[in-house]
């Protein structure tokens, strides 16, 4: 073989290469373009819940064919069961004399009135007619913008022997020289972060109810109820950080300005203790300098999703024990069906087996949990990693391939997805804590923004107790009428005696009320 032919050879065989490789990567980028496109279809017109119903392998609507088709009954071979019928309530008749309909609990205030028959009006009860027996009709009214004004009317006497002028003091308010109720600022709260009305819509709601109080007045109101409230916060945050085992997120929030017209990007870190307790730290960026400030002096089991942070950050800390959750490792599997049905499907099948395995053991003791995941569990996911280690060495998948992202992202957590195997506290994923912080990209919904970052600060304190009072069935609006009275008399000691968690103790069955209740 001559040179030049050596040489034609070598240029062919190289052309070949960049041709294979310049067709690989085009393979890649059009799979990754067909991902994105089924991905944008799916949250146009696919389903946005990702429960799943046991045994269904696909989850396909059928086609108007395959409704029509006739299919033979199969001949029963066991027999049914006898069972009791419940007997449905009757319906609500037109005059609403069925009074067990409509239910209404002791604090709906109740309004009497009497209808006398127009027979008897002008008789006179005992002479005329005697009363035997009384009908009652229920109606649900509402009020628009029920406002009520307190007027306190004080007296000034003067002593005859004395001669002294007294009078009784003024009503002490929540805040000093100040026209609002403690029930007013405390509906303000409410509506603003349990209901998400904004402010300027509770303004337009004053207003259309005949008072006149500027939106500058209401924002005060709430950056002076959040000041009094921050010392119970900090008190619920230092017992959070606790606990044994923590669970830890980050959802962003717009918050003060960046630049001319642009606003900062910054985040809540909400944090979800053992005992039933949520907070909302609030931290400029998403650095690993942010957890570390947040966190402190935490040692314990930390769960988490799989952003990276937290693995810096328990690599780097003595005592912290990193936990990662299985809903998130999931959620991967579930992006990348469309593109790999037959093994994604495989693997959620797994997963699928290790939460059904955690519903069976949900009311069991500490040693009944360890003793279900270490024989059942623990067989599930070394079977499960070892298959994924053989998927992975396919040659025929590509490491852009969907699959093999989720894949990868499972296994680079194994050790840490494996951690609740043997700790009964440690839960098999964060769902509790993305349930209790709903209420952030709800809110953010309707107000959109914070202007500031104090007023960023001052939305996570506020959520923190309203999220609290809502994991332990308290009313929240209860609570803030009494705590907002109570938290100028404490002793600073006793802080943590008006946390949700230890308010329900103590002041629940007793708590402080506005004047208005009283009336």
């Amino acid at each position: 073989m001559t040179n030049v032919e050596s040489l034609s050879r070598e240029k062919l065989i190289e052309s070949l290469r960049e041709r294979d490789a310049r067709i690989a990567s085009h393979e890649s980028r059009i799979s990754q373009l067909e991902a994105q496109l089924k991905w944008f279809q799916n949250q146009i017109f696919g389903r946005k819940s990702e429960r799943r119903l046991a045994g269904d392998s696909k989850y396909i609507q059928l086609t108007l064919g395959s409704l029509l088709e006739e299919e033979t009954p199969p001949t029963p071979t066991e027999t049914v069961k006898e069972y009791q019928r419940r007997i449905k309530p009757e319906k609500l008749s037109e005059s609403g004399e069925d009074e067990s309909v409509l239910r209404f609990s002791s604090e709906v205030p109740v309004k009497t009135i009497t209808l006398t028959a127009e027979e008897v009006a002008e008789l006179k009860e005992g002479e005329d007619y005697e009363v035997i027996g009384e009908k009652v009709t229920h109606r649900l009214a509402q009020r628009p913008a029920s406002y009520v004004v307190l007027k306190y009317v004080r007296p000034v006497v003067k002593l005859k022997k004395s001669a002294e002028v007294v009078s009784h003091p003024a009503p002490v308010g929540v805040f000093d020289r100040s026209l609002a109720d403690v029930s007013l600022v405390a509906g303000i709260l409410v509506d603003k972060f349990q209901y998400h009305l904004p402010l300027y819509r509770q303004h337009q709601r004053l207003a259309a109810g005949g008072i006149t109080i500027s939106r500058q007045t209401l924002t005060n109101f709430v950056a002076r109820a959040a000041d009094l409230l921050a010392p119970i916060y900090y008190a619920q945050l230092s017992s959070i950080l606790q606990s044994k085992v923590l669970a830890m997120d980050e959802t962003p929030i717009k918050a003060g300005q960046s630049s001319k017209g642009k606003l900062h990007q910054g985040y809540f870190w909400p944090l979800y203790g053992d005992k039933d307790e949520v907070a909302f730290p609030y931290g400029a960026t998403r650095a690993l300098t942010q957890a570390k400030e947040i966190l402190g002096e935490f040692a314990g089991t930390l769960v988490t999703d799989g952003y990276g942070v937290y693995s810096r950050y328990t690599s780097k800390v003595n005592g912290v024990t990193h936990a990662t959750c299985w809903a998130h490792t999931r959620r991967k599997f579930i992006e990348a069906e469309a593109s790999d049905a037959r093994r994604c499907q495989k693997a959620l099948e797994y997963i699928r087996v290790l939460y059904e395995i955690e519903a069976s053991v949900r009311e069991s003791d500490s040693e009944g949990i360890v003793r279900a995941r270490r024989e059942r569990s623990l067989p599930v996911v070394g079977e499960f990693f070892e298959w994924l280690g053989t998927e992975l060495a396919d040659l025929t998948i590509l490491p852009s391939s969907p699959f093999s992202k989720a894949a990868s992202y499972a296994m680079e957590r194994k050790a840490s997805l494996s951690v609740y195997l043997s700790d009964p506290d440690v839960p098999i994923d964060t769902n509790h804590l993305e349930r209790a912080l709903r209420p952030i990209p709800m809110g953010r919904k309707n107000w959109l923004f914070c202007w500031t970052e104090v007023g960023a600060e001052h939305v996570g304190k506020i959520q923190s107790l309203l999220a609290t009072c809502r994991l332990h069935a308290i009313n929240p609006y209860t609570y803030f009428v009494d705590v907002l009275q109570r938290v100028s008399k404490n002793k600073a000691s006793e802080v943590s005696d008006l946390t949700p968690l230890r308010w329900k103790d103590i002041f629940a069955n007793q708590p402080l009320s506005s004047d208005l209740q009283m009336q």
